[in-house]
C-alpha cells in the first residue's frame, strides 16, 4: 500500500516495539500498585510513542499520495492535449535524436539516461527519485556522473547545453 523506504520501516519499527514494550510494562505496573509518578512517566512515553507512530504514518500516506500526483502529472504531460503541428514534431524528433545521439558519446548508462532525461524535463531530483523509485541520494549521484561525463558544471549547463544555440 505504502511506497516505505527503508528508514522509515524501521523508525516504524521501532516505535511499534517502544509501544509494544512500555504498554505491557505500563499494565503490569498498574497491576502491582506503584506509584503514581512512575507510571505517570510511562503514560507519557506512551502516548508520545504513539503520536510519533501516527505522525511517521501520516508523513508516509502524504508522500504516498505526492508521488501518486507526480506520476500523474508526469502522465499527462506525457500525452499532449492538443495535436502540435507537423513542424513541431519534427523538431521534437530531431532534438531527442540530438539528446540521444549526446548521451551515447557521453556514454551514458541506461540509468543516467533515464535521469538525464527526466532532469531536461525539469523535475526535481526529489521527484525523479520518486518516479524511478529510488533513493534521492542515488538519483544525486547519477546526476553528478552526468555532469561529470559531459564535463559540465551542474544542472542549469546541463539543459542549456542542449538548447543554448537553438534560441
Amino acid at each position: 500500500m505504502f511506497n516505505i523506504q527503508a528508514k522509515e520501516y524501521y523508525l516504524m519499527l521501532i516505535f511499534f516495539l517502544l509501544l509494544f514494550a512500555t504498554g505491557i510494562d505500563l499494565m503490569t505496573d498498574l497491576g502491582e500498585g506503584t506509584d503514581f509518578n512512575h507510571v505517570a512517566q510511562e503514560t507519557t512515553v506512551f502516548a508520545l510513542s504513539f503520536i510519533a507512530l501516527g505522525w511517521l504514518l501520516f508523513d508516509i500516506r502524504r508522500q504516498t499520495k505526492e508521488i501518486v500526483s507526480l506520476r500523474n502529472e508526469l502522465a499527462c504531460r506525457r500525452k499532449p492535449q492538443q495535436q502540435p503541428a507537423k513542424y513541431v514534431l519534427e523538431a521534437k524528433t530531431n532534438l531527442s535524436q540530438v539528446i540521444a545521439q549526446q548521451f551515447d558519446d557521453w556514454q551514458l548508462t541506461g540509468s543516467e539516461r533515464d535521469v538525464g532525461w527526466l532532469l531536461l524535463k525539469g523535475l526535481s531530483l526529489k521527484e525523479i527519485a520518486a518516479i524511478r523509485e529510488t533513493l534521492e541520494k542515488t538519483v544525486r549521484q547519477q546526476a553528478s556522473s552526468i555532469y561529470k561525463k559531459s564535463g559540465l558544471p551542474g544542472r542549469h549547463a546541463f539543459s542549456a547545453w542542449f538548447i543554448e544555440d537553438v534560441l
